[in-house]
């Protein structure tokens, strides 16, 4: 049998193989790193880039795995331990399992669903076809000035870090719109002079943030407390704990504060 990488899951984590030192991978074999269970559902998602192929499947708990040689960590923190080729794949594999295990029947009819190809399936009775949904969110930095961004707190932040302004793009919205209209629910400002970023997959579970920077226009900040538990414009030089750098977020203040420098 061809070798293949191996994108194993235990809930929100993934197995990692050690290899020397302190880094790792993901398990890349003939045969998979754990026992293969009869109702083990693998999936055969897009190869790598090189061409390697690729399998992902789930165990049920973390005994299942060989603790000497290899390791559950948490996808987020993979990002840390893996180079970002395997990251990303990891991401996508785990969007597409959790995407296959929520799609068992037919939302027309209601009969059993059957994979058509690695990111399709069809109903077996009407020919209903579906592919995985993508939630689109934006996130924004706001600039007042060449020193100064509006930072906020939200209140299902898992530790005490300041983040940027996000939310969900609803049905017949650009991303311009959907950008504006997040800031004004959720802190009362107006924002003028969008530029694209960049974006990121966010597979927590199936996410797809565009980033955005733009200028201040005004009206004072109101926070959205169901949403935000602090924010507030902070100078470049006196920044608060800041989101990880596996983030967009992260990645567009580093950004600004480069651009500052020049």
């Amino acid at each position: 049998m061809k070798e293949q990488y191996y994108f194993v899951f235990c809930k929100e984590s993934v197995l990692l193989e050690r290899c020397s030192g302190s880094t790792f991978t993901i398990p890349l074999g003939a045969a998979p790193p754990t026992a293969i269970k009869p109702w083990t559902r693998q999936l055969q998602i897009a190869p790598m880039d090189n061409g390697t192929p690729v399998c992902a499947y789930t165990i049920d708990s973390p005994e299942a795995a060989d603790t000497s040689r290899y390791e559950l960590c948490p996808l987020r923190q993979s990002y840390y331990k893996l180079d970002r080729a395997l990251y990303l794949k990891a991401g996508k594999c785990a969007e597409l399992i959790y995407w296959d295990s929520n799609t068992h029947f037919c939302g027309v009819c209601g009969a059993p669903m059957q994979l058509h190809t690695d990111i399709s399936k069809r109903c077996t009775q009407c020919g209903k076809e579906v592919w995985p949904q993508l939630a689109t969110a934006v996130i924004v930095l706001i600039h007042r000035g060449p020193d100064e961004v509006f930072l906020a707190r939200g209140r299902n932040f898992r530790s005490d870090f300041y983040g940027l302004i996000a939310g969900f793009v609803e049905t017949g919205e650009t991303l311009e719109e959907a950008t504006c209209r997040e800031v004004m629910e959720e802190t009362g400002m107006t924002i003028c002079n969008l530029s694209y970023f960049g974006s990121q997959p966010w597979p927590y579970p199936s996410g797809l943030m565009v980033g955005f920077h733009a200028d201040y226009a005004g009206g004072e900040p109101h926070l959205q407390r169901e949403e935000l538990e602090k924010g507030g414009w902070f100078h470049r030089d006196h920044l608060p704990r800041l989101p990880e750098k596996l983030s967009i977020a992260r990645q567009l203040i580093d950004d600004w504060l480069v651009k500052g420098k020049r």
